[in-house]
């Protein structure tokens, strides 16, 4: 079947990176608001932290299935679709009321925009490869990555200032997108093939409840403590969940997954490499964000700021990353850039107990320029590894592994943070002169609710405590950083390689 009869192929380009626009600005723009958002509506860190991770989860969760149904019921329809639902969702967002159902309704709708983002981004990209012919995709597919790149790092920006004026306009702020997107749709009518094929259910009741179990007990594990046997649990189920599905997927005529990519080396070790640097890229505009309004007393334009010198060396190493891989291969930018993004975010994290921006700026520049470097070449080498599957199917499985280790990178280091955090004010109480018991209690309120009062109410040791916590977490992302750069230079081989290597077997890069 054929979706209709393209007009300009530009103008297609143009639909699609609007449609999909709204789920990068997201990334990003979302945690500039998290204080403001937790303040009024009065959100646990734990409440505040599944604000952010909801959208994450959902996305990791349904992007295979999005892929498998646009593939079968139309890619037009299901960008359509998407992009309706993301503005839907995001219009609830910015209603949520500041009753006691505020924390369930805005979670609730943030796991429907991520919904709307798996329906929407796979059906859109699949859209751009089949409207461009192969000697032009590259240049298409270029500029349709681009836009998105550019476009998260406007979100910091774009953000702060929405929030001076209401955190409800950073949700907003997508309705115009849509509507901008949903009319160049109409005018481009994009043309694309699909054909009607069953559907993985059992794949996607099996990703989606190890998804979110997995990362459900992680996040919980600050709130409910590590000695809870529902923590343990739920992590054991999920990861068991986890295994069941790849076991059946290898065993699913027509998959959701195809799990037996795997097997190709050189695209597990990529997918590892992404993962680990995942950790530390999506989950510092959080902890970033609220550092500098907790810490720092910055308004959220200030904050957003911050995050500007994050993506100003991200952007310029991201080019000299693009020069680099069509040079000499993969393996060079992704060791060097992800060694370089680890020194920055050990560095980093050696400053922020200063309690000054002003010592940090080049830091934060050194941080973004190592992962600028790295993050463009890995995943166009993972997909160009996986060269036997189509293009969509790979970048599938790639941002599959992407969002889920995101979503559990934040549940990780969120609940390291609270755990810090109750540890350091607990310390800082008993040395004002509270008794233990007293200064337990007292320190479990602050770092379950850190952000709830305003930044100039915030006490003196509370601004140092949060920033002693924040410096372990970037310890971890450096750490992780470390593992990414092992990994690649085990793992990787030098030279530019875009082939499938002989020995893969044929099992194991068949298409579906």
């Amino acid at each position: 079947m054929t979706g209709g009869r393209t007009q300009s192929k530009g103008l297609v380009l143009t639909a699609m990176i609007f449609a999909v626009a709204m789920t990068f600005i997201d990334q990003t723009i979302v945690s500039i608001a998290v204080p403001d958002i937790q303040r009024e509506l009065s959100l646990s860190s734990t409440g505040i932290q599944w604000v952010v991770n909801a959208y994450l989860l959902t996305l990791a969760s349904f992007f295979a299935f999005g892929g498998r149904l646009a593939d079968t019921a139309g890619h037009r329809k299901m960008v359509v679709l998407g992009v309706v639902v993301f503005a839907v969702a995001s219009t609830l967002c910015g209603l949520t009321p500041t009753n006691s159902l505020a924390e369930a309704w805005i979670i609730t709708f943030r796991a429907v925009q991520g919904i709307g983002g798996a329906l929407m981004f796979p059906a859109a990209l699949a859209i751009v490869v089949q409207t461009f012919p192969l000697k032009e995709r590259g240049r298409a597919l270029a500029a349709f990555f681009g836009a998105a790149g550019a476009l998260t790092a406007i979100g910091p920006l774009l953000g702060g200032y929405l929030t001076e004026w209401t955190w409800r306009a950073i949700f907003w702020v997508n309705i115009p997108v849509a509507v901008v997107a949903l009319i160049l749709i109409s005018l481009a009518k994009p043309a694309t093939e699909y054909k009607a094929a069953p559907l993985d259910l059992r794949g996607l009741v099996l990703i989606v409840g190890g998804v979110g179990l997995s990362v459900f007990g992680f996040q919980q594990a600050g709130a409910w403590g590590w000695g809870s046997p529902a923590v343990w649990l739920s992590i054991a189920a999920g990861i068991v969940l986890l295994v069941v599905f790849a076991l059946v997927e290898l065993r699913t005529p027509e998959p959701l997954t195809q799990v037996r990519i795997f097997a190709v080396r050189p695209f597990l070790v990529e997918n590892l490499v992404l993962a680990l640097c995942m950790v530390a890229f999506i989950p510092v505009f959080f902890f970033a964000s609220e550092y500098a309004q907790v810490s720092l007393g910055k308004s959220s334009s200030e904050a957003g700021l911050l995050l500007l010198y994050y993506f100003a060396g991200f952007v310029v190493a991201a080019q000299i990353g693009g020069r680099l891989l069509d040079q000499v291969g993969a393996k060079l930018p992704v060791v060097l850039g992800s060694v370089v993004a680890a020194a920055g975010y050990f560095l980093w994290a050696n400053k922020v107990t200063d309690l000054n921006l002003g010592d940090q700026v080049w830091q934060i520049v050194l941080t973004g320029a190592g992962m600028g470097m790295m993050l463009g070449p890995a995943n166009t080498d993972a997909v160009n590894r996986a060269s036997r599957l189509s293009y969509g199917e790979a970048t599938g499985i790639t941002q599959t592994v992407r969002n889920y280790a995101a979503s559990l990178g934040l549940a990780v280091l969120g609940t390291t943070l609270v755990n810090s955090m109750r540890g350091n004010v607990t310390e800082s109480l008993k040395g004002q002169g509270l008794p233990p018991s007293q200064a337990d209690q007292v320190a479990d309120e602050i770092a379950q609710g850190h952000g709830q009062a305003p930044a100039s109410g915030i006490p003196g040791f509370i601004r140092s405590d949060f920033a002693e916590s924040t410096r372990t977490v970037l310890i971890i992302m450096g750490a992780a950083m470390i593992a990414a750069a092992l990994v690649a230079l085990v793992g990787l081989r030098r030279g530019v390689q875009t082939e499938t290597t002989p020995s893969t077997p044929k099992s194991a890069a068949a298409e579906s």
